[in-house]
């Protein structure tokens, strides 16, 4: 047997060079990790939350607080007060137009997110002359601005009696939900590999079968999300719900607080901004609880 030279075995020790090139070497010092990383996400931080810390702020102050700013700090609260709650939730009819809000947008999103996987199933996995054409179509419809849409819609909410009443805006919202839910979810779908769909096909598997019990488990990230847009733009929608309700215990919140709490020239600042923090929090909540689903829809479903 030959003898093989014996090669110098490396230090335990020894640590591979780091590199600027490679990974995140740009962030070893601390100077560029503040510059690169902690600056920007306190300023991106600073103006997500300020809205929400002006909101919470104007709540709790006294009048004389709110408009004397020589001898009171605008951003701090000297003597808090709950006299703004107070007026919202026992002077005002918010606790309906809360209920009437998340009925409505409830309502809507499960009525717009059913049509959507249906559209959206259709025209990715259902082969036929046209499905690109009429994806896009669908998403045209969603860049129709809806101060164009109330017109014709207000003859026909006036024509099946629906005026004033919660049917009014649940039939009408799904007219912009869809379309966009529709758009999103074909994305997602198109992202699910369709050999599993042929797999259950050779096996008997009817189409309703595969939707529901391939399809729809691997998209949940997606519905979550298609979900979440909708709901959002149900619970903000303003222009729908000022043409087609009228009564004030049938107001949503965006309406209700505008239209009562603003007298003339007169703005009740306080309950104003009570009324704009509780009606955001719902949203908050829901963003919190799905947030990691959320970010998952956005980097597709089943990678093959």
């Amino acid at each position: 047997m030959t003898d093989v030279a014996a090669v110098p075995a490396k230090p335990r020790d020894a640590q591979p060079e780091a590199t600027d090139s490679q990974g995140m070497g740009f962030l070893v010092t601390r100077q560029k990790r503040w510059v690169t990383v902690y600056l920007p996400l306190a300023i991106f931080i600073f103006v997500l939350l300020f809205p929400f810390y002006w909101m919470a702020v104007t709540t709790f102050k006294p009048n004389d607080e709110l408009f004397n700013f020589r001898d009171h700090n605008p951003f701090w609260v000297a003597s808090p007060t709950l006299a703004n709650v107070e007026k919202l939730l026992f002077h005002t009819q918010y606790p309906e137009w809360l209920f009437n809000t998340m009925v409505i947008a409830i309502s809507a999103t499960v009525l717009s997110i059913f049509a959507s996987v249906l559209a959206a199933y259709a025209i990715t996995r259902l082969r036929f002359k046209g499905a690109q054409t009429t994806g896009l179509l669908i998403f045209l419809a969603y860049l129709v601005p809806p101060s164009i849409l109330f017109i014709p819609l207000a003859t026909m909410v006036y024509g099946l009696d629906l005026y004033d009443t919660n049917w009014a805006l649940i039939l009408t919202y799904p007219t912009f939900l869809i379309p966009f839910c529709t758009w999103l979810l074909m994305g997602y779908f198109k992202s699910i590999p369709y050999e599993l769909e042929e797999c259950a096909l050779i096996d008997g598997a009817t189409r309703i079968q595969i939707l529901w019990k391939i399809t729809l488990p691997l998209a949940v990230p997606g519905l979550i999300s298609a979900g979440i847009f909708a709901f959002t733009l149900s619970w903000n929608e303003f222009i729908y719900a000022l043409a087609f309700i009228s009564s004030s215990e049938q107001k949503t919140v965006p309406v209700g607080v505008l239209t009562q709490l603003v007298e003339g020239d007169v703005y009740h600042w306080g309950a104003l901004m009570a009324g704009a923090l509780f009606g955001s929090l719902p949203v908050a909540i829901l963003y919190s609880f799905f947030v990691e689903h959320y970010v998952s829809s956005l980097t597709g479903a089943v990678k093959e």
